[in-house]
This record gives structure tokens, C-alpha cells and sequence, in this order.
């Protein structure tokens, strides 16, 4: 059987992001893909018009029936949405002892402003999941919301959430200017890699879910027994392929 991905998150009714996107990575870097849905989107690549979360019981069956099924080889979640949504997949990980691979791409805001994590889960996230986690990839934007303060010096700021959450960092730069795109990997030793890629004109349907479909890439790597190193990387180079 192949490597099992769980992926928690929105579902994205444009197929662009979230719960989709991430399946269609997982099948085509060979891994299983299953899901948990924290919350209904409708939405497109300009707009969410609509949310709706997914009722909390339905969510721990979800949960319930992967794990009794599957050996899960790495967990990814985006849109969690609230704190309930998140402290249940908080037990739940608590109670079955969950010791393989959680990558957190902490999708707090839409790229079109729509808040996707009410702002008191926000604490909760950082409190509850990253214990568990291997890597968070927050964007410059979702950064300074973690670390509660403008990022004046991106390597900085990597170096600073890695100490914060005890966890690694993949700073991600697509939402900064310039022509180049600077991803910064922390790990939780310290040490820096950067990954540097020509910023290239993508019209928004093909820009919609870049960031679900790298952390996606990286979880399905780690499923297939890369380092996390080796998967980051492995991840950064799969994703340029796919903007081509």
C-alpha cells in the first residue's frame, strides 16, 4: 500500500486550494491521499463568498475513521478555521500518541482578505498543535501574526519562530516585492537554507493555492521516508515545475 497523507483543512469549491489541491499533490507524487474537512468555502480565485464549518462531531468521525483504517504517514493542515476544530484534532492526536510527520501551513487570511482562522484560534493553533508538529510554513503576512510584530529581517524572523514554537520554519516570500523569491528553511538546530526561485507572472488562478500545494508536497515527501530537509527542498524544486 502506498505512504498515507491525511490532510486537514477548508474545502475549496474552485478546486484551486485547500482539501482538492492537496489530494490531487498527494496522487501525483504517489501517496495516499485522505482528508478530515474542517469547513466548507465557496469561493473562487477572486473571492470566498461563503464558509461554512464543518459540524465538530462529524469532524472527530472523520479523524476516527483514517486512523482505525490507515497508518498515517504524515498529517498537513491549512484552513482549521476555529478553536474547536483545532483542539479536537489537538485530543485526538494527544489520544492515538501521534509521533510521525505534521506539517502546519497556517492559513490565517485568503490572498483576497477573507479571514479563514477566527482570531482567538490563532493562540490556540501555536499552543495546541505545534508540540506535534515538523514544520510550520507561514508567509510574511502570517508571520508577523505569530510573532505579534512587523519582520524587518526575514532570516530573522525564521530564526525566531523556530525558537518560539520549537518547531522549523519554511518562511515562505512569495507575498513580499522584488523579482526574486527568497523561502527561507530554519531548522530546529538553527541552521539556514535558502531557496531562491525568478518570481514569475502567474495569472490568479494558477497563483490560487501555490502555498497548500507546497505544503502539501512536502508532507507527501515526508510520507515517502525523505528527511525534512531533503523533502523541503524535493518540494521547492516540485512546485516550480508546476508554474512553469
Amino acid at each position: 500500500m502506498k505512504p498515507v497523507c491525511l490532510t486537514v483543512g477548508g474545502s475549496d469549491s474552485c478546486s484551486g486550494a485547500g482539501i482538492q489541491a492537496d489530494l490531487r499533490v498527494f496522487e501525483h507524487l504517489g501517496v495516499k491521499g485522505c482528508s478530515a474537512i474542517t469547513a466548507l468555502t465557496a469561493q473562487n480565485p477572486d473571492q470566498i463568498l461563503s464558509i461554512h464549518p464543518s459540524p465538530i462531531e462529524h469532524f472527530l468521525f472523520e479523524l476516527e475513521s483514517i486512523h482505525h483504517y490507515y497508518d498515517i504517514a504524515c498529517i498537513k493542515t491549512g484552513m482549521l478555521f476555529d478553536d474547536k476544530h483545532i483542539q479536537k484534532l489537538s485530543d485526538f492526536l494527544h489520544r492515538i500518541q501521534y509521533s510521525a510527520g505534521l506539517v502546519i501551513d497556517p492559513v490565517f487570511v485568503s490572498t483576497s482578505g477573507k479571514s479563514l482562522l477566527e482570531k482567538n484560534a490563532i493562540s490556540v493553533l501555536l499552543e495546541t498543535l505545534t508540540p506535534f508538529a515538523s514544520l510550520i510554513t507561514p508567509n510574511h503576512d502570517e508571520a508577523q501574526l505569530i510573532l505579534g510584530k512587523p519582520i524587518e529581517d526575514p532570516l530573522e524572523a525564521a530564526s525566531e519562530i523556530m525558537l518560539k514554537l520549537k518547531t522549523s520554519v519554511l518562511l515562505k516570500g512569495g507575498d513580499r516585492d522584488g523579482e526574486t523569491i527568497h523561502d527561507l528553511f530554519c531548522d530546529a538546530s538553527g541552521d539556514v537554507m535558502v531557496f531562491k526561485h525568478a518570481r514569475k507572472i502567474l495569472n490568479k488562478e494558477k497563483a490560487h493555492g501555490t502555498g497548500c500545494r507546497l505544503a502539501s508536497a512536502i508532507s507527501a515527501y515526508i510520507a515517502l521516508g525523505e528527511s525534512l530537509e531533503q523533502a523541503v527542498h524535493n518540494a521547492e524544486a516540485w512546485l516550480q515545475t508546476t508554474l512553469q
